[in-house]
């Protein structure tokens, strides 16, 4: 087949090419990275509003934020938009000097007053993931107050209380806190929306790649930033949503895609035979779980949620629908994280589930339902434990769903059990720990509304001992309390945690420094490049 031209993409040929790829054997351009990739879980990708896997990676190629870590030792932070920082003898303002001389995509220039204006529109807009802001005191009605501008290239934010700075400083590298072009904003502002509705499908970042062009469950363009510092090897990356992983394989091995990024055990193990292929894999701080809605009252019993953790085959999960994608790992931290526990005491046990279940007045067993992302390894998980379940009497229906869809209905606790992952939104363990083990109110109509919230769960003191400990400055004293939180949830909470998931990509060998890293917002195809 005859190689395609380099070439730079109207939006008509981002669409022909999205369709003819599938059809046309032909090798990628070699100023191009495409990636095969299910992304159906994309909903916006605005900054403010990001809080799911594939827009949270968009976001990590696209925009900048205050502070960064190093993926490979995430202890050491380090300024991506700030030049520097100090904290107050009272430990509760921080002062950010910016880098002289950056610019946005637009040309505009960064300033502290962009900054500033990311931090006041991510908070006033309250969508899912401003509670990382929001933990600190902060709220629509004090946010000017408590972060200004201070200079043309100086700011300070203030947080209520004198945090673990780390803490603070970790959120600030969050997506939530992505800089944004507030001139361009501005400009694109209807009924004092903060740019929002335009945002949700445009781009006004600052980072290696400008988001070009993206159709919904199709296909999404990166294309190289030209105001960025250092220029990217490649000029563009497209995903193109292959929600089918033996088309991805096939798509791979002809040479059609670069990097396929859901392909199952079988055919990990296929390719990896493959001399043009090579398997590159990250372990990430990102939970698989079973979330049990409280509401539902067999699920309410105390007795059927322990029941439930006996009735999950985790090593035949781990060592066949998730091989090579996952360990078992059945705690809110993931492994790696401060205080992380690694003890699994649960195993497949139906004769003491049996017995549970009969203490719970459910001796014949319930039926129940599970929303189920299509995707082949959720769908795999999810039949495992419908036949585990099944041995002692419950019925388990799969409602497959796309992501979309079965989110929407999680966050309005519609459901009776979900099936997901939960990636941790910064390299702290209050990350996980603010959402499996608290939950400041179970009402309906609740502001804050981690996963405790969205199974109906109230944890009782285990909130007020999560807030304890993000204060505490002694890291071993720190580490325990964590360990004793984990430890109460593993015990009695709606969740059944199984997994800690390995990310897998399988990418032909004519690419280098492709990197997977340790949260999907850190997997950076900027430095990429094709021989």
């Amino acid at each position: 087949m005859k190689r395609l031209p380099k070439f730079l993409l109207s939006a008509a040929m981002v669409a022909t090419m999205a369709t003819s790829f599938a059809a046309v054997q032909a090798a990628t351009p070699p100023d191009t990275l495409v990636q095969a990739w299910q992304s159906d879980d994309i909903i916006s990708l605005d900054p403010a509003e990001v809080f799911e896997f594939s827009a949270s990676e968009i976001i990590g190629n696209t925009y900048e934020r205050l502070i960064q870590y190093d993926i490979k030792d995430v202890s050491k932070i380090s300024g991506q938009v700030a030049e520097s920082w100090t904290v107050s003898d009272d430990g509760k303002t921080y002062t950010f000097k910016i880098r002289p001389n950056k610019k946005f995509a637009s040309g505009n220039p960064i300033t502290a007053e962009d900054v500033v204006y990311s931090i006041h529109r991510a908070v006033a807009l309250d969508k899912s993931p401003a509670f990382i802001l929001g933990q600190f005191g902060l709220t629509k009605d004090n946010v000017k107050d408590k972060v200004k501008q201070t200079g043309p290239l100086e700011m300070t934010f203030e947080v209520d209380k004198p945090y673990a700075p780390t803490l603070v400083l970790y959120c600030l590298g969050n997506s939530v806190a992505s800089i944004v072009d507030k001139k361009l904003l501005v400009q694109n502002e209807k009924d004092g929306d903060w740019g929002y509705n335009w945002l949700k499908t445009k781009y006004a970042g600052s980072g290696p790649y400008i988001m070009r062009d993206w159709k919904a469950n199709e296909v999404l363009v990166l294309e190289r930033n030209p105001n960025y510092e250092q220029k990217t090897p490649l000029a563009r990356v497209i995903f193109r949503h292959i929600k089918e992983t033996a088309s991805q394989r096939l798509l791979l091995e002809k040479g059609d895609i670069d990097i396929a990024r859901n392909l199952n055990p079988e055919e990990i193990a296929a390719v990896s035979k493959n001399p043009d292929i090579q398997i590159q894999s990250a372990p990430k701080g990102t939970v698989y779980y079973l979330g049990l809605n409280q509401k539902n009252p067999n699920l309410a019993k105390p007795e059927v949620r322990k029941a439930l953790k006996y009735l999950v085959d985790y090593a035949a999960i781990a060592d066949t629908i998730m091989k090579y994608k996952g360990d078992v790992h059945q705690n809110f931290l993931p492994k790696g994280f401060l205080g992380a526990e690694t003890d699994n005491p649960y195993k497949l046990d139906v004769a003491k589930a049996k017995e549970l279940l009969a203490q719970a007045g459910l001796k014949d067993g319930f039926t129940v339902t599970m929303d189920t992302r299509s995707t082949s390894d959720i769908t795999g998980i999810a039949q495992a434990m419908q036949s585990t379940f099944a041995q002692a009497g419950i019925k388990l229906e799969i409602l497959p769903m796309d992501s979309k869809q079965a989110l929407t209905k999680y966050r309005a606790r519609q459901h009776d059990i979900y099936i997901g992952n939960w990636g941790s939104d910064y390299q702290d363990p209050n990350s996980n720990a603010d959402t499996f083990a608290a939950n400041d109110d179970n009402s309906d109509n609740a502001k804050a509304k981690p996963l405790a919230w969205r199974n109906a769960w109230d944890p009782g003191p285990l909130t007020a001992k999560t807030r304890a400990a993000v204060m505490e400055r002694d890291a071993e004293k720190r580490a325990q309390m964590y360990k004793e939180l984990q430890k109460a949830v593993l015990d009695d909470g709606p969740f059944v945690i199984f997994l800690q998931q390995t990310e897998v990509a399988a990418v032909r060998k004519n690419v280098k420094d492709f990197v997977l890293g340790p949260s999907f917002s850190d997997n950076d195809s900027s430095k990429a490049k094709k021989n």
